[in-house]
């Protein structure tokens, strides 16, 4: 089974930087993974994607302040997120898609002065 565990949510002050870490187990071989956020009373958005070849996604309100990557001899992927605003204040969850989704239980990133 396919096991996700985030790290690095905490809270930061509006401009400021985090880099949330996401460490994968289990049966990876072939998967996609990426990071989803859901802020309070909004739906869950995906923020970022990568594939095993490195091509990446990012939705429209991140680009350019946020980086997503991959460590594959750690099994870990990575978002860094600069540049950050309060409109970023979420729950962020690492997802794993394989023909079904796997989640962590998220981190949460709060973003206030």
């Amino acid at each position: 089974q396919v096991q996700l565990v985030e790290s690095g949510g905490g809270v930061v002050q509006p401009g400021g930087s985090l880099r949330l870490s996401c460490a994968a187990s289990g049966n990876t071989v072939r998967i996609f993974m990426g990071w989803y956020r859901q802020a309070p009373g909004k739906q869950r958005e995906l923020v970022a994607f990568i594939t095993r070849d490195g091509r990446t996604n990012y939705a429209d309100s991140v680009k350019g302040r946020f980086t997503i990557s991959r460590d594959d001899a750690k099994n870990t992927v990575y978002l860094q997120m600069n540049s950050l605003m309060p409109e970023d204040t979420a729950a962020y969850y690492c997802n794993g898609y394989d023909g079904v989704n796997h989640w962590g239980k998220g981190t949460l990133v709060t973003v206030s002065s």
